[in-house]
């Protein structure tokens, strides 16, 4: 059925009403005699009338709509997990019949990429934002949240800022850096690398923290040959590895990787130097990636609930639109180890 597009006054004039009568009912005010709201409602029904939103905003309702923001350099639709996250906010809010506006900031250097968020947030689109791989700080989210807006983060560790409206839901990113040390050291491990992320995001910072407070407590030397930076993604984790490898440098018994792509992208550069994992070398990864293990081989990694968490912050984020929050909320998830294939015990 088309919309027919009349306006409230039209509306008003075949209930019998007043204009404001009507907008009383379509905002859902209590003190509309019960025969009075039947009447209008029958006539809103008959014609297909919708509300303007425009005119919502400015009365100070909300629009139930969330912006969910993935910065993102690569292409999004060819990784499950990352569709796994998004599902999980969309599935979350629609429980809460909300709905996600989704966008992908390739840029974040960029003045016109980011001038089309904040104006999505300004003109009040959105009643709230959920950000997905931002650097620990950046700029233009801080700046939306010293405005008041409700802005939800995945991974950020910013001491001392328990503004109101953020909410902050992040992996226990140094602790599980540490455990994936304490495991291969328990395979009797002692020459470890580590294939890190981007360093400007907390999981890129802490995992590197993690892996070296864990080697200094099992008193094991760290060699910044084998401290090799990527960012995140299985192709960076083959070129970083691909490089590493035309040094000739020794290589050490394992390598942590700071997530489960960069494993990925670790393992097919050496299979092309016939280098085995784990025969030659052990591999570790961290987040249990949705092709973890169908992977070969299969990978030993940290599972952590990310579809949980993503529907938890997004409730969160909910119940910040919907009364106001005294402080903050930062909340860690912890993870457990799922042991597969792609360590071997010296």
């Amino acid at each position: 059925m088309k919309r027919n597009k009349m306006n409230s006054t039209q509306i008003a004039q075949l209930a019998g009403v007043s204009r404001s009568t009507v907008s009383r009912v379509i905002n859902n005010y209590p003190s509309v005699p019960p025969e009075t709201r039947e009447k209008v409602m029958k006539v809103i029904k008959e014609h297909n009338y919708f509300p303007d939103m425009s005119a919502q905003v400015l009365a100070g309702k909300n629009m139930r709509n969330i912006g969910l923001f993935i910065i993102d350099k690569g292409s999004v639709s060819s990784d499950p997990t990352s569709n796994m996250l998004i599902a999980s906010v969309i599935e979350a809010a629609s429980s809460h019949d909300y709905y996600v506006l989704t966008n992908i900031i390739r840029d974040c250097k960029s003045p016109k990429n980011i001038e089309r968020v904040k104006t999505v947030f300004y003109q009040n689109r959105i009643d709230a934002g959920i950000f997905m791989g931002a650097d620990n700080h950046e700029p233009f989210i801080e700046e939306l949240i010293a405005e008041g807006f409700i802005i939800g983060i995945v991974d950020q560790d910013l001491p001392g800022r328990n503004e109101p409206n953020r909410i902050v839901y992040s992996f226990d990113n140094e602790n599980g850096a540490m455990k994936a040390i304490d495991y291969l050291v328990s395979l009797n491990h002692q020459r470890i690398g580590i294939i890190n992320g981007d360093i400007k995001r907390h999981a890129g910072s802490a995992r590197l923290e993690g892996y070296l407070k864990a080697m200094k407590h099992h008193c094991l030397p760290v060699r910044k040959e084998w401290i090799l930076q990527s960012d995140f993604s299985s192709m960076n984790g083959y070129n970083s590895m691909n490089s590493f490898l035309k040094t000739n440098v020794e290589l050490p018994t394992a390598f942590f990787a700071a997530n489960d792509s960069i494993a990925f992208g670790a393992i097919r550069a050496l299979n092309e130097k016939q280098i085995r994992v784990p025969d030659d070398i052990s591999i570790i990864g961290i987040d249990d990636h949705v092709l973890s293990s169908l992977f070969h081989p299969p990978l030993t990694t940290f599972k952590a609930n990310f579809s949980k968490m993503m529907q938890s912050l997004t409730f969160d984020v909910i119940k910040t639109i919907e009364q106001t929050n005294n402080k903050g909320i930062k909340l860690t998830m912890d993870s457990e180890l799922i042991i597969r294939e792609s360590c071997l015990s010296l």
